[in-house]
């Protein structure tokens, strides 16, 4: 982690950052607050030069000790800077049903990856615009990922969906020969 950007958004946004510390692997971490990130986010990608979205993941804390699970989510944020050479490391941790603000306005890569951390775990995002399922078909109850989904939990098979105009294989005019 980039513990220079840390120090960035201490100082240019000192009301953002909740909390850093380093992990068991040596990297550094900066938590941030829910309606922070996007701001967050401006200011590592336009003055920082973080400007690769990597990825984005979610932790459901809910099998830690007790004092370890309020809050229960943790929605995590990997950004690079390649000319240094540099990742950051974000976390905004939330409660069931709390919100965590959006950051697809600032990089276009978070809209698959805030879509991805809704449909498995069940955090909403504000502002996002178009938070539907990604991978799980519309007709799933729940969120898989989540800890308090049923190890061996079946759903019914839902009916196939029509498709229309569908041609199979290349050059293939729709004509039978």
């Amino acid at each position: 982690m980039s513990t220079f950007a840390l120090d960035q958004i201490h100082a240019q946004l000192p009301e953002a950052l909740v909390e850093r510390y380093v992990d068991r692997a040596g990297d550094a971490w900066g938590v941030v607050k829910p309606d922070q990130i996007p701001q967050v986010a401006r200011l590592l990608k336009e003055r920082l030069g973080f400007r690769l979205f990597i990825s984005m993941d979610a932790v459901d804390r809910l099998h830690l000790p007790p004092e370890e699970q309020d809050p229960r989510f943790e929605v995590l944020y990997f950004l690079r800077n390649i000319e240094r050479g540099e990742l950051a490391r974000l976390k905004v941790r939330v409660n069931e049903g709390q919100e965590v603000h959006s950051i697809r306005a600032v990089y276009q890569g978070a809209n698959w990856g805030e879509r991805f951390v809704w449909d498995f775990y069940g955090v909403p995002f504000k502002g996002h615009g178009d938070l539907r399922r990604i991978l799980m078909y519309e007709e799933f109850q729940g969120h898989a990922l989540r800890k308090d989904y049923p190890l061996r939990g079946r759903q019914g098979l839902i009916p196939e969906r029509p498709l229309k105009d569908i041609f199979r294989g290349p050059g293939t005019n729709g004509v039978a020969g």
